[in-house]
């Protein structure tokens, strides 16, 4: 058989297997009315390249050819300043959503940086129009999440349950030479979706209003880099009285990632060191990616979701499952155990030898603290195989997924699981499942 055949009949299976619906967290709607209000304020090119052009009629033909049930619609960038632009750009979402059941849902826009016209927005965008949520942007004239007058608007997402998706815009006030070199999309995005995040992190945003759920774009940004650095740099800046305590379990609960952008099996792992797979969401950005790039991305993501065992169990959960927890689509809160209760792993990594020595001091370290300090934690025993002393194993049992969350938060996991990064050439975490679950609980309980 042919590669063309093989690739065809793959093309077709998944097609096939994911009809009844992806979901795209992460696309956008720009009206004429959008584009004329920036014209008239001539700001166009704010973000340093041009707005696409988006035709509903072409979205959906596109949503069909790949097999997107749904996207989700959200204003573009920039904003203009004129609320009522804002006003109409919602209301003209929710009637592509009325008129298109089930394939199109929106996240409204608010009129920022007026606190008080952006409460009356989100509650008529949410309470009339029907809104799925509310779209934010990082900073708008320099108002950045985080900001201390933003609280009040919180409070009324919090009590409507609110799911608030994040897109990067300009960093205000900027250098414009900045953009010259390396367009924002390329880097400062990156730059600000993370500025905005580790903001609301400081505060406890999402710690003190936990009924919202806030959807990072681009895979994450920069935090699964950032957030260790900020729990590294914390007491130093506790002891400086620069920030208070910060409820690290809560505020990373609270988000969730689309991976428009660079996707890739390695970034999905890298993104797993701050987040669990129930939190991982499809994003195609359209209509600023072109459809035909589109289609080849989202092929080859569901072709590493088949075929790489440690992702692979999570497929229908970051494709569609998720999203539509999130959003309320469903009762039924996806689990990242699919093999019951107890989670049993055998993690296969391969240490460069150069750092041997040190990776095995790491490992055997946070063996020991996990083992003493974490109830949870059945076993955590690493080994070298016989053939190759860089090859290492390690047997992982978890009494629960809650157990699981649990010390990955940890300051010896985090420790261990940042020092090693440079060592690790590969690394495989397939989750096994137990053939025999009650003999299992035989095991753990006979005596030494």
């Amino acid at each position: 058989m042919t590669r063309f055949k093989v690739t065809l009949i793959f093309m077709l299976l998944t097609t096939t297997t994911f009809a009844q619906g992806v979901i795209d967290v992460h696309s956008h709607l720009i009206t004429p009315e959008f584009v004329s209000a920036l014209e008239q304020e001539g700001r166009v090119m704010d973000e340093g390249f041009p707005l696409p052009k988006y035709d509903l009629m072409s979205h959906l033909k596109w949503m069909d050819e790949v097999g997107v049930e749904t996207s989700v619609l959200t204003m573009a960038a920039p904003q203009p300043t004129d609320g009522a632009v804002v006003r109409k750009t919602n209301e003209e979402a929710a009637r592509i959503k009325r008129e298109h059941p089930g394939r199109v849902m929106f996240c409204a826009a608010l009129p920022l940086p007026d606190v008080d016209a952006a409460i009356r927005e989100a509650k008529y965008a949410l309470d009339t129009l029907g809104a799925d949520g509310i779209k934010l942007a990082t900073n708008v004239q320099g108002q950045y999440l985080g900001s201390p007058e933003l609280d009040t608007l919180f409070a009324v997402l919090n009590e409507r349950q609110a799911v608030v998706i994040l897109h990067p815009h300009r960093p205000e006030p900027v250098n414009r030479n900045v953009m010259k070199q390396t367009p924002l999309a390329m880097q400062e995005y990156l730059s600000e979706t993370t500025r905005a995040v580790t903001n609301m992190i400081s505060r406890n945003v999402l710690a003190r209003y936990p009924n919202v759920k806030v959807v990072v774009p681009h895979c994450g940004a920069y935090l699964p880099l950032a957030v260790p650095r900020m729990k590294s740099l914390v007491p130093v800046m506790q002891a400086n009285k620069m920030v208070g305590e910060i409820d690290w379990e809560a505020n990373l609960r609270a988000l969730y990632y689309d991976l428009a952008g660079a996707h890739s099996p390695e970034v999905i792992r890298m993104m797993l060191s701050i987040t669990t797979p129930d939190h991982l969401l499809y994003g195609s950005d359209y209509p600023y990616v072109a459809p035909q790039v589109l289609v080849q991305s989202l092929a080859r993501m569901k072709q590493y979701l088949t075929t790489e065992p440690d992702l692979a169990p999570f497929r229908e959960m970051i494709l569609w499952k998720n999203a539509k927890w999130l959003f309320g689509l469903t009762g039924e809160k996806p689990s990242v155990n699919p093999a019951g209760n107890m989670i049993v792993r055998i993690a296969e990594i391969e240490v460069y030898p150069q750092h041997l020595k040190e990776y095995l001091e790491y490992a055997n370290e946070v063996d020991r603290e996990s083992m003493k300090l974490e109830p949870g934690v059945i076993c955590l025993y690493p080994m070298q195989t016989a053939e190759d002393s860089c090859q290492i194993r390690i047997l992982e049992i978890y009494a629960s997924e809650e157990a699981y969350q649990h010390h990955l938060q940890t300051d010896h996991f985090q420790k261990y699981r940042q020092g090693t990064l440079h060592m690790v050439k590969s690394l495989k975490l397939p989750t096994m499942k137990p053939l025999d679950p009650e003999a299992m609980k035989l095991i753990f309980s006979k005596q030494r």
